[in-house]
């Protein structure tokens, strides 16, 4: 398996503060690569890092033995697409209008949208179930909805490499599983290279093919969910007592907390 993005010893963060500290990771084509660990272990500054939203302070990342930082933005772009965790736009643009934007890196300055960027981009909209609002407002939608049209907005980019930022935390259980059931379709399928932080333990453990453990700012364990989510090294990161079994449908670890007070 070819090795698409390179991450070699990146540091950065914040101002002064070094959130990132000497990592390293290769996220291999078709990968499905899920980021966990507690807050403030660096999961959401090493996405904007690697996506050049942060500048990084030390460290090389490629993409396809090719430096980031020499990649055309626009260029970039095209390869690489990234929803964050803040879906709100600042403005009242209509779905299609938003999703449309995903279409931006494939256009030359000044260029109006094409008949086949539209068509991409109610493709997009059909695939995350959301085809119906395209005409309503985005501040007219719920907070599940917008999170959907965030993500046909970053699908309609037609990128090689995905990110996502807890794209599941506005959804309803239903929802979560249509959307990550959705990314695991494209992920296999149109061998979309997906890396997504996630909270919750066992979505991670069922949809990833491949976790890294974060804390503090530094990759405590990464390999195959099996090698990662054992209840040493969820005690050791998270400081919480779990038992780790086997889930009965997936055959992957299932993780379950153990209250304090009974």
């Amino acid at each position: 398996m070819s090795v698409l993005l390179k991450i070699k010893n990146l540091s950065g963060g914040y101002y002064k503060e070094d959130v990132i500290r000497g990592l390293s990771l290769n996220v291999n084509q078709g990968d499905f690569l899920g980021i966990i660990g507690p807050n403030g272990s660096g999961k959401t500054t090493l996405l904007r890092l690697i996506t050049r939203v942060l500048p990084f302070k030390k460290g090389e990342i490629f993409y396809k033995d090719e430096n980031i930082l020499r990649m055309d933005l626009k260029e970039f772009c095209r390869k690489v697409a990234f929803v964050s965790q803040d879906i709100s736009t600042g403005f009242s643009f209509t779905v299609m209008e938003l999703v449309l934007m995903g279409r931006i890196p494939h256009l030359k300055r000044l260029q109006y949208e094409t008949k086949k960027d539209i068509e991409i981009a109610k493709e997009k909209l059909k695939l995350t179930d959301t085809l119906s609002l395209k005409d309503k407002r985005i501040d007219e939608l719920s907070a599940g909805e917008r999170q959907r049209v965030v993500i046909a907005r970053a699908l309609a980019q037609e990128p090689e490499l995905l990110f996502l930022d807890e794209p599941t935390s506005h959804l309803d259980i239903g929802h979560q599983v249509q959307a990550l059931d959705l990314l695991k379709k494209l992920n296999r399928k149109n061998n979309l290279t997906i890396v997504m932080i996630l909270h919750d333990l066992n979505l991670a453990s069922a949809y990833s093919n491949r976790i890294a453990l974060l804390d503090k700012g530094i990759i405590f364990k990464e390999g195959r969910p099996e090698e990662v989510l054992t209840y040493q090294n969820i005690e050791a990161v998270y400081k919480t007592i779990v038992l780790v079994n086997s889930n009965s449908v997936t055959g992957k670890p299932n993780v379950v907390l153990v209250p304090g007070e009974k």
